[in-house]
């Protein structure tokens, strides 16, 4: 008798616990369907259950405006100026071979180095494999005013080798470094002239349009400039003058990139024979850092 109510008992337990799982499954099968809708507050008297806003998806009016509308299109696919890219450690891995397939990319600005120290880990890889697959590619550097200029130069040049170049050399100008506007721009005029010296040709500047608004107006006037704006309309300067290349996205998806890059564009009637590297200049001349250093070459 003994055994046989400690039999019945065990077959007593499990049917409440098969019971208790089945009333918990069709709790979770109900709730699950509002658990993304619902916060639930602190408990607190006197409150009530607060809802969540759900995002519902909204097409784009162009989609329901106009019906020669290509959410897909890009800007290179609609117009007929020379595209390109710039590219750094960021994008990770490239796969070249794929993007050297996209004839649209004509050229690209590879990331070398940044302030006094700094080198781009996938520059070497990048330069390499970026040639091999018929691009275009120039190198840049990304400034930090308060660096010494000569130790930047330094930096540059260990990477930004002549004889690896096509295009002329950029600098990334986008901070002031904390120093006033009049420090800045000494220390900006030093290092373009350095840079001016090492290469034998002006380098191409770029910088985003409200950075040269408000520190450059009229300081950089003999420089060819990219300017940064991501908007669908074209950037124009303060001071109105002319604006060699347009970075207009850094959202652009390129088949063999993963995620975002940033893709540019010639402005109206330039094209790439203004930033090619001029390599006759550097013919019997070579200089180097330490000859710069030294005042060789002026």
């Amino acid at each position: 008798m003994k055994k046989l109510y400690i039999l019945l008992t065990l077959c007593m337990l499990m049917l409440g616990a098969n019971d208790g799982f089945a009333q918990r499954s069709r709790y979770n099968k109900h709730h699950s369907k509002h658990r993304t809708q619902r916060v639930v507050s602190k408990h607190k008297k006197g409150k009530k259950t607060k809802k969540r806003a759900v995002a519902q998806y909204r097409p784009d009016p162009r989609l329901l405006t106009d019906p020669n509308y290509d959410p897909f299109l890009q800007c290179e696919d609609t117009c007929s100026h020379v595209h390109g890219i710039d590219l750094s450690h960021y994008q990770g891995e490239v796969f070249w071979e794929t993007v050297g397939e996209n004839t649209k990319m004509a050229y690209v600005y590879l990331k070398a180095t940044e302030g006094g120290d700094r080198i781009d880990a996938q520059y070497e890889r990048n330069i390499d494999l970026a040639h091999r697959h018929g691009l275009k590619v120039g190198s840049y550097h990304f400034f930090r005013p308060k660096t010494p200029v000569l130790t930047q130069l330094e930096n540059f040049m260990t990477q930004c080798r002549p004889g690896e170049q096509d295009l002329i050399p950029m600098i990334d100008v986008e901070t002031t470094g904390g120093l006033s506007s009049e420090e800045f721009c000494d220390s900006l005029y030093a290092f373009l002239d350095l840079i001016e010296e090492a290469y034998h040709q002006q380098p191409l500047i770029y910088t985003f349009r409200n950075f040269y608004n408000k520190h450059l107006v009229g300081k950089i006037n003999d420089y060819k400039l990219m300017i940064a704006m991501y908007t669908e309309e074209e950037p124009i300067l303060a001071d109105g003058r002319d604006i060699t290349m347009w970075q207009y996205t850094s959202h652009g998806r390129i088949v063999g990139i993963r995620g975002s890059v940033d893709k540019s564009r010639f402005m109206g009637n330039h094209g790439l024979r203004e930033i090619r590297f001029n390599h006759i200049r550097h013919v019997g001349k070579n200089v180097s850092f330490f000859d710069v250093r030294k005042g060789v070459g002026k």
